[in-house]
C-alpha cells in the first residue's frame, strides 16, 4: 500500500509518530512536511493570517502533493490537519489518482473556529474519510459536509512512550512530586495554583505551546511552583513522565476534550496518572485501579496528598495502567489499522 502522507512532521510530534507507525505496518509512505515556521517574519505572517481564517502554505505542501501524486499514483492520500491544503489541490489529486482514497486526520476539535481555515472548510467534502478523536465531532463533521467520519481513541507510540529508567539527576532536572506537561489554559492554571498554595510541589513544562505559562507565572510566584520555559518532546517527554510521582492530565476546555493524547501517553510510559474524570477516561482505564480521576480542586488536592504518601499504591496503579495499554493495545498501529479498514470499506 503506497500512502502519500502530508502533515507537520517535526521530530517528537504525533503526526510523525503516526507516519512511522504506518511504515512499521508495512505501508510504503511518501512524506510531505507541511510544517510552517513559527518564528520570524514568516511565522508572524502565518499567525496573523490564521486569525482571519487563512492558513499560509509556506512549506509549499500543495505543490509537493501534486508533484508526487502525478509521479507515483498513491493508493491513499493522507492529510493530517490540512489547514493549508486547498480544495483545488484535492480535486486535482483526485483526477491524477482516480483510484486513491482520501483521508483527513486530526487530533483537534475541527468544529472550533481556532482549528479551522477557509481551505480546510472548503475541502471537507473532498475527503472519503475524516478521522477524529473527539466523539462529539462525528455528528458535527457530518453537518459540515463530511461524507464519512470515524471516531478513534487516543493512542501512544510504541518506540517513544515506554517506561524509562530515571536517575536522581533526571528526577531533579525533569521531575518532582507533581507535574504537568502541556499548554497554558486558565482552568489548568487555577488548579495548579490551588495545589501550590495548599502545600503541593508542582512543576510545569509547556513553553512551546505559547507564552501563556511565562506570562501567568510573573503574577503567580510561589515556592511550591516551578514553571519551565521550554517544552518536552520525544525521549525527554517520556523521561519526565517517569520522573514525576504524579502526572496530571488536564483536558483542554477550548477543545471540549473528553480525553487527550496524555490520557494514553502517561500510562504507556508507566507513569501514575491523575486525570479529570470523564466517561471516556473511565472507559479507557478502570478508576482507582488503572488511573485516578478528579472533578474538583478539593478532590484533586486530597488525591495528591494520598498518593504522595502511599508510593506502593501509586506504583501498583501505574503498572496496571501500563498493562492496560498493552493488553487493550492502545498503540498507533492498532488505531491506524482501524482507520485503513474503515477507509477500504
Amino acid at each position: 500500500m503506497l500512502i502519500l502522507y502530508c502533515g507537520q512532521l517535526w521530530d517528537g510530534g504525533t503526526c510523525r509518530m503516526r507516519m512511522e507507525a504506518l511504515k512499521t505496518m508495512g505501508c510504503a509512505v511518501m512524506a510531505v512536511d507541511s510544517t510552517c515556521p513559527t518564528r520570524g517574519v514568516i511565522g508572524l505572517a502565518s499567525r496573523a493570517a490564521i486569525k482571519f481564517g487563512h492558513a499560509l502554505d509556506t512549506a509549499g505542501a500543495n505543490q509537493k502533493l501534486l508533484q508526487l501524486g502525478r509521479q507515483q499514483k498513491p493508493g491513499i492520500i493522507w492529510i493530517d490537519k490540512g489547514l493549508t491544503i486547498a480544495r483545488a489541490t484535492l480535486e486535482h489529486l483526485r483526477n491524477l489518482c482516480p483510484k486513491a482514497r482520501f483521508v483527513h486526520y486530526s487530533l483537534d476539535d475541527m468544529s472550533g473556529r481556532h482549528n479551522q481555515s477557509r481551505d480546510y472548510l472548503r475541502g471537507i467534502p473532498a475527503y472519503d474519510l475524516h478521522v477524529t478523536n473527539k466523539s462529539y465531532n462525528v455528528a458535527e463533521l457530518h453537518s459540515m459536509g463530511a461524507r464519512k467520519v470515524l471516531f478513534v481513541n487516543n493512542a501512544y507510540c510504541r518506540t517513544t512512550h515506554e517506561p524509562m529508567a530515571v536517575s536522581d539527576e533526571d528526577r531533579k532536572s525533569l521531575g518532582g512530586p507533581v507535574g504537568f506537561i502541556g499548554a497554558f489554559e486558565t482552568a489548568r492554571a487555577e488548579s495548579l495554583w490551588f495545589l501550590a498554595k495548599s502545600g503541593i510541589q508542582v512543576r510545569i513544562w509547556g513553553e512551546a505551546w505559547g507564552k501563556g505559562w511565562k506570562k501567568w507565572g510573573i503574577s503567580h510566584r510561589h515556592p511550591n511552583l516551578t514553571i519551565e520555559n521550554r517544552a518536552l518532546f520525544g525521549a525527554d517527554y517520556a523521561k519526565a513522565i517517569c520522573s514525576f510521582d504524579i502526572n496530571l492530565c488536564f483536558l483542554r476546555k477550548l477543545n471540549r476534550d473528553q480525553q487527550t493524547t496524555r490520557s494514553v501517553e502517561i500510562p504507556a510510559c508507566g507513569g501514575f496518572m491523575l486525570a479529570e474524570r470523564t466517561a471516556e477516561h473511565k472507559l479507557l482505564f478502570a478508576e482507582d485501579k488503572e488511573a485516578v480521576f478528579f472533578a474538583t480542586h478539593q478532590e484533586l488536592l486530597a488525591k495528591c496528598n494520598h498518593y504522595l504518601a502511599h508510593p506502593l499504591e501509586r506504583q501498583a496503579i501505574a503498572s496496571a495502567s501500563r498493562n492496560r495499554c498493552l493488553q487493550s493495545d492502545y498503540s498507533y498501529e492498532k488505531q491506524l489499522k482501524a482507520v485503513l479498514a474503515s477507509l477500504e470499506s
